[in-house]
């Protein structure tokens, strides 16, 4: 299977081809803005290096969120042009997912995986993974102060906010992996997922309503 992945859900812009366990083509950049202008290039030029078009590919995928609001759009949008233009089925990866799978095994065994996203407010996306990626439950937007009520025991801190967590929780390490999806790893999650039938629809997934405020 070949998959074109793409992920702007947080402070990063990527997007990778995978095939069967291979990653063909990759780019990645952190970058919390301009995703919009840096996305369409990238997906460019990971088609260009592994010399296929959109006739070649088996799957499209996108992280679906809780993200940045604007980010999640980008990326949606993007990735529902493709799939319109090129008759792709589209999967959808949930961020904390996906950034729960970039820790390497031996740093998740024997712990509780615990992924924190940046909200960009007081309170960060939590969840827990077991050491196999099972999730513990639902993603909350929780305080730092309240997530030792998600976990017990040895944890392994993930995500761009890992970091606001480390002196809260006592027997927490942060882990080696970046603290945003990696494209890459997107695509290996959305074609297991998708082989098993547990794909999520390619809907964003939002925790609170935007910040607007509508003109009167």
């Amino acid at each position: 299977m070949i998959v074109l992945a793409i992920d702007t859900s947080t402070s990063a812009c990527s997007a990778a081809l995978w095939r069967d366990g291979v990653v063909l083509s990759r780019r990645l950049r952190d970058m919390a803005r301009g995703q919009s202008e840096a996305l369409i290039p990238m997906v460019a030029e990971v088609m260009a290096e592994a010399g296929l078009d959109f006739a070649g590919l088996d799957l499209l995928a996108v992280t679906v969120g809780p993200g940045a609001f604007t980010g999640l759009r980008i990326g949606l949008a993007a990735a529902r042009g493709f799939a319109l233009a090129s008759g792709l089925p589209l999967a959808g990866v949930s961020t904390p997912l996906a950034v729960a799978a970039m820790v390497p095994p031996a740093e998740r065994a024997g712990r509780t995986v615990l992924v924190a996203i940046d909200s960009r407010r007081d309170e960060a996306w939590l969840q827990a993974f077991d050491a196999d990626l099972r999730p513990l439950g639902d993603v909350a937007a929780l305080l730092p102060e309240q997530a030792a009520a998600l976990v017990a025991g040895p944890v392994v801190l993930a995500g761009d906010a890992a970091p606001r967590l480390l002196g809260l929780l006592t027997e927490a390490v942060l882990a080696s992996s970046a603290g945003w999806p990696d494209a890459a790893m997107v695509a290996e999650v959305a074609a297991a997922q998708w082989s098993a039938g547990l794909s999520l629809p390619p809907e964003p997934l939002y925790l609170r309503p935007p910040d607007v405020t509508v003109s009167r």
